[in-house]
């Protein structure tokens, strides 16, 4: 059987100071300076970084790039395909709202309508919005100005489809809200998206002011 450790008491364990004396003999570090390790190290170093092509460090930590035309392309679909979403989506709450009691949403109709205004955006939206490799809208018109002239339109059109929106709903028969209320709603949207903060603000207060002008009602 195995004899037991004779078990001590903290109080007999004896305390020491750790040893702060200088080292008696060499150390490491004091080795590889001695050898020129570290000045090899980074000569080799160097001479790695100068052997391999900057290019292909850049390209395998990021990946390829991809050009301007295709961001341009692939931001478009993303832009598009989201108002396309919200067309149907109005589509849709317009039928809810002046369908008669019983009547089915034609769903075959409501899907050819948000193809065609998803293809009309497309067609704006990959010419009007801004982008690096579109940077010119009118041909001769100096580049400070472009963007100015991008601004203008988008206000103008908020302005037009938000107050237009808002007569329909109020003026128009069912069927006519049913036709236009989507396509205009989502111009007026994107339209506000696409203006800087003042502007946006003071299109939505210019279609504040034809409601209240008017005497209309949002329902």
């Amino acid at each position: 059987m195995a004899r037991k450790r004779a078990e001590k008491s903290p109080a007999d364990i004896k305390l020491k100071q750790p040893d702060r004396a200088a080292p008696t003999e060499q150390t490491l570090l004091q080795l590889a300076e001695q050898r020129n390790l570290f000045q090899e190290a980074q000569k080799r170093q160097e001479a790695l970084r100068k052997s391999k092509p900057a290019s292909k460090d850049e390209g395998d930590a990021e990946g390829p790039a991809l050009s301007p035309t295709a961001e341009r392309i692939l931001e478009t679909l993303l832009w598009t395909v989201c108002l396309a979403t919200l067309h149907f989506t109005l589509d849709v709450l317009v039928h809810h709202q002046y369908a008669i009691s019983g009547d089915q949403i034609p769903w075959s109709t409501v899907s050819k309508r948000t193809g065609v205004a998803w293809l009309v955006f497309t067609l704006l939206f990959y010419t009007l919005h801004p982008h690096a490799s579109n940077p010119t809208l009118l041909p001769g018109l100096p580049a400070r100005f472009q963007p100015v002239l991008r601004q203008a339109i988008f206000f103008v059109t908020s302005i037009c489809a938000g107050c237009y929106l808002i007569h329909i709903t109020n003026r128009f028969g069912y069927l006519a809200v049913m036709q236009q209320a989507p396509s205009i709603g989502c111009l007026w949207v994107w339209s506000v998206i696409e203006l800087e903060l003042p502007w946006a603000v003071l299109s939505l207060a210019g279609a504040g002011f034809f409601l209240w002008w008017r005497g209309y009602d949002i329902k």
